[in-house]
């Protein structure tokens, strides 16, 4: 979001009974953002020239994906007549726009907690989604008033009055209270804005009381430094005042202050339950935390609002730079990214086979794609990502409790158990496909909750399934075995004890720690197999045979073979006795033999970045260049 705001300063403080703060939540491809560029062009806030289709999603990812990962937060003012008195009365809506993938879920909460209200969107030709009900729980969690909406009533395959009982049968409400809008045409987008007014309750807030405010976003600019996102609680903030984070105890003037609408324009200050953003002039990104409270630094507050809930990362891969000198923009570029994305969390990490690198927790498979992505184009990167993996606890024989989230980290020893994180996932498709889906669940160590028919064509379906089993292409499967109609969510179930195994790769007897990877003991066999095939390929042939061998502990599961470069050194004998022939072959067997003993093997950059890296060949190819 550019910070540049709009030089006409607006009036100091909108009264708390006029304002109503509200999101918009639904599952992926729902029409959020669609229905959101109404709503600007409704309240007028943005003219048809400058209008375009995705107002508020401002990353290129997301354009070109077509779909939201930032929230974002704008005020739109809208006038309602009271129908007894004929006269009209300027509210003011603060409106935030969440993403619908669950990866992003961490996105969704932080909204929900500036807000009183939630629009709970559903698609009227495809229902309710497994998303739609995850953050419809989230939004109950939060005391939100729910309105519920159906969205695309202009599209020919939409059904209204089907999903509007079923939407009802969820909410708790009649068929009739479902508003019924086109986010494409606009229909119904003013009913729903009057909806908002009536039933979403104004903030509340003591004006009297010392300024506290909640931030519930910040992004990084190049050249103002990181512009805050904030929902005034208690009190009010206004510009050239010293203000203070109250975790970090760091003290700031408030160099600008206003709101966005949907551009940021410069106001004289913000009152109880307004939402607005803070300049401060800092440059260093740790010093604007999200979930943190600010305060007045004279007469602030002495307790702070409740922040968030940290993020657990789901799944943990490697970046590193292919060019090795890239490190420290590497480092730099993820400062800045924690910045816009509070879920992310690394460390540093080095590997013999790749460099210095980070490893970076991450909340999903989407998620992941679109940090490196973002990596690559706003630093100008070039990356290799490892294959992903889940965090393990291992407890030896001897009581001691270790947490692998590398497979090198793994123990030596006896191990007396490990135990793997496991979620809790909702799979909502036809009643068609509930065989398919099961088989798949089966195949992927799950076990069935329970199973509900939310109408007699659609199953909500739960399961209990090892992370690792589903974070690498168990969505993909999924769709693929119900034609595209199911959809998934999970949150996290705690851990449990599994059969685990660590499968190593040895090159001519050394353990090669970067292939290494921990996996269920019934899968280890088809890994080894796997593994030693791909190098077998991937390693170019040596003067000397060479075994690679897929291990357990001590005992070889799978093996294969790199022939050796032999030279013809009969080539040169043309007739005479054999005895000649073989005396060359014996003399040549006993130099492979000895060289054998002290050659070692080279594995080459890209044959590491094709077995390690999720997309193989593609990052080995660039590595080439």
């Amino acid at each position: 979001m550019s910070p540049i705001a709009q030089t006409a300063p607006q009036p100091a403080a909108t009264p708390p009974e006029v304002i109503r703060n509200f999101c918009i939540i639904a599952h992926i491809d729902h029409g959020k953002s669609t229905l959101a560029d109404r709503m600007l062009q409704v309240t007028g806030v943005v003219g048809e020239r400058q209008m375009r289709a995705q107002y508020l999603d401002r990353m290129d990812i997301e354009r070109e994906r077509g779909i939201t990962i930032k929230s974002q937060a704008v005020r739109l003012p809208w006038g309602v007549t009271d129908p007894a008195t004929g006269s009209d009365t300027a509210y003011v809506l603060n409106m935030i726009d969440t993403p619908g993938h669950v990866d992003f879920t961490y996105e969704v909460s932080r909204s929900l907690a500036a807000c009183e209200g939630a629009v709970l969107v559903v698609d009227a030709a495809q229902g309710i989604e497994a998303q739609t009900l995850a953050n419809l729980y989230l939004a109950m969690e939060n005391d939100l008033t729910i309105i519920p909406v159906l969205n695309k009533i202009d599209l020919p395959a939409a059904q209204p009055d089907r999903y509007a009982e079923e939407l009802a049968g969820l909410i708790g409400c009649d068929p009739e209270d479902v508003l019924l809008v086109s986010g494409k045409t606009g229909e119904g987008v003013p009913e729903l804005l009057d909806r908002i007014v009536d039933e979403v309750p104004a903030p509340v807030g003591d004006a009297d009381a010392p300024a506290r405010a909640m931030i519930f976003d910040s992004v990084y600019d190049t050249y103002r430094g990181v512009v805050t996102y904030v929902r005034v609680v208690d009190g009010a903030l206004r510009p050239r005042e010293r203000i203070q984070m109250m975790s970090t105890r760091a003290v700031h003037e408030l160099l600008e202050i206003g709101v966005i609408s949907p551009e940021p324009v410069v106001s004289r200050g913000l009152g109880v339950g307004e939402v607005g953003y803070l300049i401060t002039g800092v440059k260093d990104v740790r010093q604007s935390r999200v979930g943190d409270t600010v305060t007045s630094e004279r007469h602030g507050a002495t307790t702070s609002l409740g922040g968030y809930k940290d993020p657990r990362p789901m799944v943990f891969s490697g970046l590193y730079p292919i060019d090795g000198s890239d490190y420290p923009t590497l480092r730099d570029a993820l400062d800045k990214l924690k910045l816009n994305d509070a879920a992310l969390v690394y460390e540093p990490e080095t590997s013999a086979a790749l460099g210095f690198g980070f490893r970076v927790g991450f909340l999903g498979m989407l998620h992941l794609e679109i940090v490196r992505e973002r990596l690559e184009r706003e630093s100008n990167l070039d990356l290799i990502s490892t294959l992903p993996n889940v965090v393990y606890e291992v407890r030896m024989d001897d009581g001691k409790e270790i947490e692998v989230t590398n497979p090198s980290e793994f123990p030596g020893g006896r191990v007396a158990s490990i135990t793997e994180p496991v979620v809790r996932a909702t799979i909502l498709a036809p009643s068609d496909f509930i065989g398919t889906i099961m088989e798949l669940c089966q195949s992927r160590r799950g076990t069935l909750r329970g199973m509900d028919y939310l109408s007699p064509e659609r199953v909500e379906m739960r399961y209990t399934l090892p992370l690792a089993e589903i974070v690498f292409d168990f969505f993909d499967a999924l769709k693929s075995r119900t034609k595209g109609y199911a959809s998934l969510d999970y949150e996290p179930d705690g851990q449990q004890e599994s059969d685990l195994v660590k499968v190593d790769i040895l090159l001519q007897g050394d353990t090669v720690d970067a292939f290494s990877a921990v996996v269920h003991r019934d899968k280890a066999y088809a890994y080894g197999v796997m593994m030693v095939g791909k190098l077998r390929e991937l390693i170019p042939r040596q003067q000397f045979e060479v075994p690679i061998q897929a291990a357990i502990g001590s005992r070889v599961i799978a093996r294969e073979t790199i022939r050796a470069i032999r030279k013809d050194v009969t080539a040169k004998c043309y007739g005479g006795d054999i005895s000649r022939k073989r005396k060359l072959l014996e003399k040549q067997k006993e130099g492979k033999k000895r060289m054998k003993m002290v050659g070692t093997v080279e594995v080459p950059q890209e044959a590491f970045i094709a077995a390690l890296s999720q997309d193989g060949g593609a990052a080995a190819e660039k590595a080439k260049k």
